[in-house]
């Protein structure tokens, strides 16, 4: 099947993958005096003489917003808001099939940092959680950050520690294949934008020593003076060994290679230089950095993509459904580090010692077990450090 031209033809027949549906009898003057006036006035002062009653007496408790710019659409760059928003939609589609969450696209026309962040802070008292979505870095960055700041909701940038939190779980997997220890290895990134940096720090909070970051000039190290801000702050905790060059010089004996940059730029003779049992995670959309076939013909012990065609889709839909789950289960006020890494080990966990090979180290992403082991993670990691006001 062509899944683009297919896709095209069937977004003009769905036109919209969500709808809104009413949850409440309308059919009599009783029904409509409960649901709205007069009575609706009462949980109004209710609410007006206690905020946090907005999450028990109306939808707020299991609403999410999912927010984009339009700057960092797939694979397809800066195309725009209304381009970004079939992607909006169907985020919007996988929160509610796996993990029940009511989520509502919203694409802002504006890059603006500053304006990004106060548009969400004016909205913000009618969700219960707020998925930042395919916004350019570095500014990325700064407006996750100053949200999670200023706002008591969990504030989540998927294209970030989504990607960190399913490449983690892929990880964990690999290396119980590999027989090798997260401790001992060499893990080489390309792609220094949002998704590799947040990668990076994820992984060394996972217990990572050795991480070396690639983009389109070559190894990130320190004192490079085309670095960026976020470029610079990574490169003070990475590549240790003071590396130079490019890509290949990089990927000369490394465990693990990841990939979250562009097509092709990997090579058959570039993976054979990689230690034994060597794992590639290799996930730019929708042509990886190189084929599968290609990378297991030179020697690849494990691949991974982003992609269904190939075994291992390593897919941010494992995460984001489970997890705001079981955030707003407990209305936890934020997602702190021990809920991400909650969510790591609780997908990892779902494939078997028994289950797992080489072209099995992840759940489908229509593993209804992966979302509720994540959501089940997720709220008791958020009780356990204090951040659950259930």
């Amino acid at each position: 099947m062509n899944f683009r031209k297919e896709s095209l033809k069937k977004h003009g027949e769905w036109k919209g993958k969500i709808e809104t549906v009413c949850r409440v009898p309308t059919d009599s003057r009783e029904a409509l005096s409960l649901a709205y006036t007069p009575g609706v006035a009462e949980p109004c002062l209710a609410i007006r003489d206690d905020i946090e009653k907005s999450f028990e007496l109306t939808r707020r408790w299991n609403t999410v917003a999912v927010i984009t710019d339009g700057t960092a659409i797939l694979g397809l760059g800066d195309i725009g808001p209304e381009a970004g928003m079939p992607v909006m939609e169907g985020k919007c589609a996988l929160f509610k099939a796996y993990g029940g969450v009511d989520a509502f696209p919203i694409c802002l026309k504006t890059k603006d940092a500053e304006e990004i962040i106060k548009t969400i802070k004016i909205i913000s008292g009618s969700f219960g959680g707020i998925n930042l979505e395919d916004i350019s870095a570095p500014r990325c960055f700064e407006i996750e950050t100053r949200l999670k700041e200023e706002l008591n909701i969990p504030v989540f940038h998927d294209d970030q520690h989504g990607t960190a939190i399913v490449m983690t779980a892929a990880l964990i997997n690999a290396l119980k294949l590999a027989g090798k220890k997260k401790e001992e290895i060499k893990v080489v990134i390309n792609g220094a934008g949002a998704a590799g940096i947040a990668i990076a720090k994820f992984m060394m909070l996972f217990g990572v020593k050795e991480v070396t970051l690639c983009d389109l000039k070559g190894v990130i190290s320190e004192g490079l003076d085309w670095l960026n801000p976020a470029q610079k702050e990574i490169a003070k905790v990475t590549n240790r060994a003071h590396l130079t060059g490019t890509l290949k010089d990089a990927m000369k004996g490394a465990d693990v290679v990841i990939g979250v940059s562009g097509p092709n730029c990997i090579t058959k003779d570039m993976v054979k230089s990689m230690a034994d049992k060597s794992i590639l995670f290799t996930c730019a959309n929708p042509v990886p950095e190189i084929n599968p076939a290609e990378a297991k013909e030179a020697g690849a012990f494990i691949v991974g993509t982003g992609s269904s065609e190939y075994a291992n889709q390593i897919n941010n839909v494992l995460v984001f459904p489970g997890l705001f789950r079981g955030a707003l289960d407990v209305r936890a006020t934020t997602v702190n580090t021990e809920m991400m890494l909650a969510a790591a080990q609780g997908i990892a966990d779902c494939v078997s010692d028994k289950e797992l090979s080489r072209d099995y180290i992840l759940p489908y992403a229509y593993d209804k077990r992966a979302h509720d082991r994540v959501a089940q993670a997720v709220s008791e990691a958020a009780k356990k450090t204090g951040v659950a006001k259930l």
